[in-house]
């Protein structure tokens, strides 16, 4: 059944109350601008969405943890929050041995026994060279070649090769090589998976963020939850002057063009009797026959449960269709030519609407360049040079 909207109390349609269109509207209402939000899914926040169980705060689509250089979008985040000094310290499982990762003189020592960054250095280059006899000055086809080039091949074959190909559904040989071209390899006795100035959770969970950007709207962002903008795509476009959009892009031009790929997950969550589940956060699961890819145990996250309940959340990479979330672009060659195809429709034809966020720009991006891509979306809808900097002090 077709809503009626009225579009004289509002400035902005925005689609999809996941971070990029809650930020661009909570900073409208800031300069007087009204916004509807329409969501298809029960609440607000999108993936960053938290809710709290047993006193534990759970991450309803995986593990989330705010990781920046950028000190612009770290005080930004803060206005709403307070951020506990959570480090990701994650640990492999690979048939039952256990690693630590990122890889670092702890990971090498695990694997070989060496001791200095010289041997590490040594081991590497001789699987390398062993394993690549052809590849001289070239540079590496995909990703297999990429990643034995970079970290050799008995790390590749025991903590790579089978969760990326469980993570992208495919032979390694048939990714390309830029997935895995920034790996990080640390010659240093160092667990900290980001490296980056600032990391944290806010303790409480993301959802209080989005949450305090409506309290702080003025009245000026309204949303409507369990609303799906295709339902009623051809009243909206025609009731709505100026609009966000952070939904699939192929999916809002029909699929002219071909439909993107993308991979989809699955969470399974379980409340488990106990203090203390696995002994730490996050383990990845890197064989190949073990269906998920890794364990995330909250309590670990921020230290806050009651006693005797933990909860634990396993994540199942899956093929995508149009009855599933939507999570990573595929953006090899042919997706990127089909995705231009739609970023050209869109400057053409829809100067009206601002393609926005994850889906709607079909690229990956982690949750500081999400905040820092709608900042870029507000200067330039309101012709401003404004910095979002605010000094920290105590959340609102």
């Amino acid at each position: 059944m077709t809503k009626k909207y009225n579009t004289k109390n509002y400035d902005y349609l925005v689609v999809g109350a996941g971070p990029f269109g809650m930020i661009f509207a909570y900073e409208a209402a800031k300069r007087g601008k009204k916004s509807l939000i329409v969501e298809k899914r029960p609440y607000i926040g999108g993936n960053m969405h938290t809710h709290t169980e047993h006193g534990i705060t759970v991450h309803d689509f995986g593990a989330h943890i705010f990781h920046t250089d950028n000190k612009e979008v770290w005080d930004y985040i803060r206005q709403f929050a307070d951020f506990n000094g959570f480090q990701n310290q994650v640990v492999a499982n690979y048939k039952g041995t256990l690693y630590n990762l990122p890889f670092n003189m702890n990971t090498f020592y695990q694997m070989w026994g060496t001791k200095t960054p010289d041997e590490a250095h040594a081991k590497i280059e001789e699987q390398k060279n062993a394993a690549l006899k052809d590849l001289g000055d070239r540079q590496p086809r995909n990703l297999e070649e990429q990643a034995i080039s970079l970290i050799g091949t008995d790390i590749y074959n025991k903590l790579i090769k089978g969760y990326t190909e469980k993570q992208w559904g495919r032979k390694a040989t048939e990714l390309p090589a830029f997935i895995i071209k920034r790996l990080p390899v640390r010659f240093i006795y160092d667990n900290n998976y980001f490296n980056h100035r600032y990391q944290g959770i806010p303790v409480g969970g993301y959802t209080q963020i989005f949450e305090r950007m409506l309290e702080q709207s003025n009245g000026l962002v309204d949303v409507l939850t369990d609303t799906d903008f295709f339902d009623d795509k051809e009243t909206l476009l025609s009731e709505f002057p100026r609009m966000l959009y952070t939904g699939m892009i192929d999916q809002f031009f029909d699929y002219k063009f071909g439909e993107l790929e993308y991979r989809s997950l699955r969470f399974e969550h379980e409340v488990i009797d106990s203090d203390n589940y696995q002994g730490n956060s996050v383990i990845n699961y890197t064989d190949a026959e073990t269906p998920y890819t890794r364990v995330m145990e909250w309590k670990h996250f921020d230290g806050l449960a009651d006693e005797g309940k933990t909860i634990i959340t396993k994540e199942y990479p899956q093929d995508w269709d149009r009855s599933k979330e939507a999570y990573y672009p595929v953006n090899n060659d042919e997706n990127t030519r089909i995705y231009k195809a739609y970023a050209k429709e869109a400057r053409d034809n829809h100067p009206e609407i601002i393609f926005g966020g994850r889906l709607g720009k079909y690229r990956y991006f982690d949750m500081d360049q999400v905040f820092n891509d709608a900042f870029n979306t507000v200067r330039q809808e309101f012709d401003i040079n404004q910095d979002f900097n605010f000094a920290h002090d105590e959340v609102k």
